[in-house]
């Protein structure tokens, strides 16, 4: 079976955008940056939800081929390439690159991807975990924290019928005070 993580960058208060869909405040350090590229080098298969992929698709296709790219930002947008995706979206028709379009029911679908064979997957997005969490096929959490409160947006969890306990795996700082906290659900 297949592990399925759920990482973002969040605020202090537990916001993953501020209002207006505001991501200016989580501009991450070159230490945060190379993290977040070897994750998605590491990556399987990686699941997102429209917004979420409007946002990525519209920047890191092509992001290596801007005058003056830097090399960091030209490595991440080659992996992202690469990665194999499937966005889930009911408003969507088509996506392109490495990526597969899903429009039917998320839950049923990231159940049998995780049932399949293959490499680790991370889903991206709040609705879209947020139904995964509510349906309880996320395995590890993985938050990234800096150290701003952005007052409102959007929750990284969504509201759930039952608590789910976690195990504490790892503590990371990065420069700007940010704290990456891994968890696994416990089982």
């Amino acid at each position: 079976m297949r592990k399925l993580t759920f990482g973002m960058n969040l605020s202090l208060d537990g916001y993953i955008a501020a209002p207006g869909g505001d991501l200016g405040w989580g501009v991450p350090s070159d230490e945060l940056f190379q993290w977040w590229s070897d994750r998605v080098e590491a990556t399987g298969l990686a699941l997102y939800g429209r917004r979420l992929w409007e946002a990525m698709s519209s920047h890191w296709p092509t992001a290596d081929e801007h005058p003056g790219a830097a090399p960091e930002a030209a490595e991440f947008a080659r992996r992202w390439r690469d990665m194999p995706k499937v966005v889930f979206s009911s408003t969507i028709g088509t996506v392109d690159g490495n990526t597969r379009l899903v429009t039917g029911d998320a839950v049923t679908e990231i159940t049998r991807l995780k049932a399949g064979d293959g490499g680790p997957m991370d889903i991206g997005g709040a609705t879209l975990a947020g139904a995964a969490m509510r349906a309880g096929l996320i395995d590890e959490y993985v938050l990234v924290t800096h150290p701003v409160l952005v007052g409102g947006g959007t929750p990284f969890f969504t509201a759930l019928d039952d608590r789910v306990n976690l195990n504490l795996l790892e503590t990371r700082t990065f420069p700007g005070g940010v704290v990456l906290t891994r968890y696994e659900t416990r089982r």
